[in-house]
């Protein structure tokens, strides 16, 4: 049984709530679980202690028995110090994009005409 670490939602439309539980991956997103490891609501401000409530021991029992959390789980894990903080690398989120390359392209071809009849002029 792959185990995992998840959040639920549980907020009504337009406001969200989430428990974190460890469940049944095969299970639904709000489905069954087997325990209820804590909460987080994403409406409080980010400074706020009551936004992300986690029970840690029982976060750590479930990872011993295999439980691979999700990423944003993982995430809220590393920021309270269970895991360790794992290296992220996504080279193409910086680059701009297909519209913004076009725009560069075009500027750059405007740059060096305009810079063509200096040069001949001197």
């Amino acid at each position: 049984m792959a185990m995992k670490i998840r959040l639920a939602r549980a907020g009504s439309k337009k406001r969200p709530f989430y428990r974190i539980v460890a469940a049944d991956s095969r299970m639904p997103r709000d489905g069954r679980f087997l325990e209820k490891l804590g909460t987080y609501n994403p409406l409080l401000p980010k400074d706020r202690e009551d936004r992300i409530k986690m029970d840690v021991d029982a976060i750590k029992a479930w990872l011993d028995k295999g439980a691979q959390p999700t990423d944003r789980v993982s995430r809220m894990l590393e920021a309270a110090g269970v895991l360790d903080r794992k290296e992220r690398n996504n080279p193409n989120k910086g680059t701009p994009g297909k519209k913004a390359q076009e725009r560069a392209e075009k500027n750059a071809e405007k740059a060096a005409a305009a810079a063509a009849p200096a040069e001949t002029a001197e």
